[in-house]
C-alpha cells in the first residue's frame, strides 16, 4: 500500500500543562514519542488524558508548556496545520456523505487533485478491508465497519500522528476484541505514531508498545506493558493495573524480600522501592492467589462468580481484610478457604493510604 504516515523522528511534550480555571487539567506533562511507537495514555476517567489528546490536536490550548514535531514547535499551529489524524469515540461521520466522501473529506480540504484523492480513497479502504462498502451510507454499516471508515478518514492524509480517543467503547465486546486486532494492523501498516486514549488496562496491554498511567493531570509512570503489569512502580499505578488487593501491613525488609504482616497473618513478598521498616501495602492479583492447605492467609468466602474457566471469589479474613482471588472450582458462600501467593508477586511498597 502506498499510502504511510508523513516521517519524523519524534514528537516531545515539554511541560504539556491545561487549566481550567483554578483547575489543573494538566500538570507539566513530558513526553517523548517516536515515528512508529503506539502509546497508549493510560487512567481512570478525570485523569486528564483526554485533555492531553485534544490539546495534541489544538483543539485545546495549552496553559504552559509547548509541543515539537522535530524541530518545529506545533502548539501554536491550528488544527489542520498539524496534519494529524483523529479518531474520535463516536466515530463524528457525515451521515449523508458515502463512505468514499467520508474518507476522502480531509483530503478535499486540502484541495488535492480529484485523481489523487480517488486512488488515496482506494488505498485506505483496502488498508481497512472495505473496498465493497464505499457505495454505502454510514448508517448502513456496523459498528465496526463505521470504526473502520473513521480510520480510514484519519490515515488517507498520511498523518505523522494519528490521536485515538477510546474508539473501543461503543462497540460489544466481541467487536472490540476484532477492533484491536485491526488498529494493530493498520498502525504497523502505515508506519506513523499512534496515541490512543483508554480506561481499559487489558486494551492498553494488549496494543501499547508503551503505556503511560495518569492520575489527577500528571504521569505517574511511563513503561512497556511487561513493566507495568509485573512491577508498576508506585502503589497507584499498582492498583489500576489489576493489583485489586492491597493490604496495610507492617514490613521488615531484608534485601529485595520483605516479610509483611497484618491482623496475624505473614507474607513474604518483594519491595519495589526504597522504604524504612514500618508501615506498607502489599499488593497481589487477584490471578497470583491460590488455594493452599498450608497458605498463611485464611478467608471466609462471601461471593463466587462464574467466568468461565474459573471462578472468581471475594472472601474477608477474620479481621476484616478484603481479598479477591481466582478459584479452578466453585466455592460456597460461607466456606474458610486457606491461600498463598508467590513472593515474587506480592509487592510491597512504603508509606500507607490515605
Amino acid at each position: 500500500m502506498a499510502i504511510a504516515g508523513r516521517d519524523f523522528r519524534e514528537l516531545r511534550l515539554d511541560g504539556m500543562s491545561r487549566n481550567f480555571g483554578t483547575v489543573n487539567a494538566l500538570k507539566g506533562v513530558t513526553l517523548t514519542v517516536r515515528r512508529g511507537e503506539f502509546i497508549a495514555l493510560l487512567g481512570p476517567s478525570g485523569c486528564g488524558k483526554s485533555t492531553a489528546l485534544n490539546c495534541l490536536a489544538g483543539l485545546l490550548t495549552l496553559s504552559s508548556g509547548s509541543i515539537w514535531l522535530d524541530q518545529t514547535r506545533i502548539d501554536r499551529l491550528k488544527p489542520e496545520e498539524r496534519g494529524f489524524g483523529m479518531v474520535f469515540q463516536n466515530y463524528a461521520l457525515f451521515p449523508h456523505m458515502t463512505v468514499r466522501k467520508n474518507i476522502a473529506f480531509g483530503l478535499n480540504m486540502q484541495r488535492r487533485p480529484k485523481a489523487e484523492v480517488e486512488r488515496k480513497v482506494d488505498e485506505a479502504l483496502a488498508i481497512v478491508r472495505l473496498s465493497e462498502q464505499g457505495h454505502k451510507l454510514p448508517g448502513q454499516l456496523s459498528g465496526g465497519q463505521q470504526q473502520r471508515v473513521a480510520i480510514a478518514r484519519a490515515i488517507v492524509i498520511e498523518p505523522p500522528l494519528v490521536l485515538m480517543d477510546e474508539p473501543l467503547s461503543n462497540l460489544d465486546a466481541k467487536l472490540r476484541l476484532e477492533m484491536r486486532a485491526e488498529i494493530r494492523r493498520i498502525h504497523e501498516v502505515i508506519g506513523s505514531a499512534t496515541i490512543y486514549v483508554t480506561h481499559d488496562q487489558e486494551e492498553a496491554l494488549s496494543l501499547a508498545d508503551r503505556i503511560v498511567v495518569m492520575q489527577s493531570g500528571e504521569v505517574l509512570q511511563v513503561g512497556t506493558p511487561e513493566d507495568l503489569y509485573a512491577r508498576p512502580a508506585r502503589v497507584e499505578v499498582a492498583e489500576f493495573m489489576g493489583y485489586r488487593n492491597q493490604l496495610r501491613v507492617r514490613a521488615t525488609r531484608s534485601g529485595s524480600r520483605v516479610s509483611a504482616t497484618a491482623g496475624g497473618v505473614t507474607l513474604a513478598g518483594t519491595a519495589v522501592e526504597p522504604f524504612t521498616d514500618g508501615d506498607a501495602i502489599a499488593a497481589i492479583r487477584a490471578d497470583d492467589i491460590e488455594a493452599a492447605a498450608d497458605g498463611p492467609i485464611a478467608v471466609t468466602v462471601e461471593s463466587s462468580q462464574y467466568h468461565g474457566d474459573y471462578f472468581y471469589c471475594f472472601g474477608r479474613t477474620a479481621e476484616g481484610a478484603e481479598l479477591f482471588f481466582r478459584s479452578g472450582h466453585r466455592i460456597g458462600k460461607g466456606e474458610t478457604v486457606r491461600l498463598a501467593a508467590d513472593p515474587a508477586r506480592v509487592l510491597v511498597y512504603s508509606g500507607s493510604r490515605p
